[in-house]
């Protein structure tokens, strides 16, 4: 009996952590900002790409690649209620993705369409706290019922000084850890802590991905008519 009351209440201890972090990560109104991608693959080569993008809260956002000349125009759009669409510029029509696509990579890079979307994720998961140190608590994050979700689990390092996401793995529906995203450069930006640098890897490919943001800006009074279709495919 005492096992199940402690195991309840680390339980919601982890849910609080994760709500919190929720509440630091999407603290601005909106943000807008340019993108540097570098790809890497498993012998070292690198490619370079360029992206804007902007959001609103934890609902909504688009982002757009720049350069090279062969992405330009590609767009990825996120909407509250689970939806998303892709806009391929040699197509020149919007498609929405479906859900049994979400685990797909999106635009050649290692973040799925699932992963590039805006939502909360106390939203999606329920919490376990697994470990706390001086510095950070580790928490299992498990997909609450109804969600679908081609990770079984994540597993998630958060920081206690700030409550902001550092480290996660993410594990697929045969309990494999597949991917790992870290955080980089986590500093407070016009009174909000971001992360200036994310790099998500595949660990299966050995290929990775580093989104660096440069030109950072919070707050600028975007509305919806900023996340639209129409927006999308300009």
């Amino acid at each position: 009996m005492m096992a199940v009351i402690i195991s309840a209440a680390n339980a919601q201890t982890a849910d609080e952590i994760l709500k919190k972090t929720d509440d630091v990560m999407y603290a601005p109104k909106d943000q807008k900002a340019s993108v540097k991608i570098i790809l890497t693959d498993k012998k070292g080569n690198q490619q370079e790409r360029q992206a804007n993008y902007i959001q609103k809260g934890s609902e909504m956002r688009l982002f757009k690649f720049t350069a090279p000349a062969s992405q330009y125009g590609i767009a990825f759009l996120s909407l509250p209620d689970d939806v998303m669409y892709l806009y391929l510029p040699a197509y020149e029509k919007e498609r929405r993705i479906a859900s049994h696509i979400k685990n797909q990579t999106f635009a050649g890079t290692d973040f799925s369409y699932d992963d590039m979307e805006s939502k909360p994720l106390s939203d999606e998961y329920n919490a376990e706290l697994l470990e706390t140190s001086a510095d950070s608590w580790k928490l299992k994050l498990t997909p609450k019922p109804g969600i679908e979700s081609d990770y079984s689990r994540l597993e998630v390092i958060i920081n206690k000084s700030n409550n902001y996401l550092r480290e996660a793995d993410y594990y697929d529906r045969g309990g494999q850890k597949i991917k790992h995203m870290v955080n980089k450069n986590i500093e407070m930006h016009d009174g909000y802590w971001t992360a200036k640098e994310i790099e998500m890897t595949d660990l299966l490919k050995s290929h990775s991905t580093i989104f660096r943001t440069m030109d950072l800006s919070f707050d600028n009074n975007l509305t919806a008519d900023d996340f639209t279709v129409r927006e999308m495919m300009k």
